[in-house]
């Protein structure tokens, strides 16, 4: 079994989905989770990539976050757009990449994405709450590529 194909067998998909759920039944925000089958040097700048792509950058509010791994790479990345980077600054990305980092190397990636995206989730709701007209933009599934 691949790294790749390890990595997503110890993921709990049903958990992360419906975590990505909660969070954005409180919030305009949008969440995604991405991971690649490649092995990747840079993985911020291939996470701005798949942001794009996902048309993250085109939700209402700016909003949308991503959740990066590179399991075959052993490394990860959050990009979050420009309205909630704003709103939330550097040192929030830095503490949740902490959370994460500390969970991915106690091999709990499913713990590692949950945690995220309910720290992200609050800071959502906070800074953009639900409004009676919001609607899902994006889906919440696992993106792999």
């Amino acid at each position: 079994m691949s790294t790749h194909e390890a990595f997503l067998s110890e993921l709990d998909e049903s958990r992360i989905v419906e975590a990505i759920a909660q969070a954005e039944s409180r919030s305009s925000g949008e969440i995604r989770v991405f991971v690649s089958q490649s092995a990747i040097k840079d993985p911020l700048g291939q996470a701005e990539i798949e942001f794009k792509r996902l048309n993250m950058h085109k939700t209402d509010d700016r909003n949308g976050v991503l959740l990066f791994f590179a399991p075959v790479s052993r490394k990860f990345a959050i990009v979050g757009d420009q309205g909630i980077h704003a709103r939330c600054g550097h040192d929030f990305w830095r503490a949740a990449a902490v959370l994460m980092e500390d969970h991915l190397k106690a091999g709990r990636p499913t713990d590692a994405a949950v945690d995220a995206i309910h720290r992200i989730g609050e800071v959502l709701a906070a800074h953009f709450p639900r409004r009676p007209n919001d609607r899902n933009e994006l889906p919440d599934s696992i993106e792999r590529g």
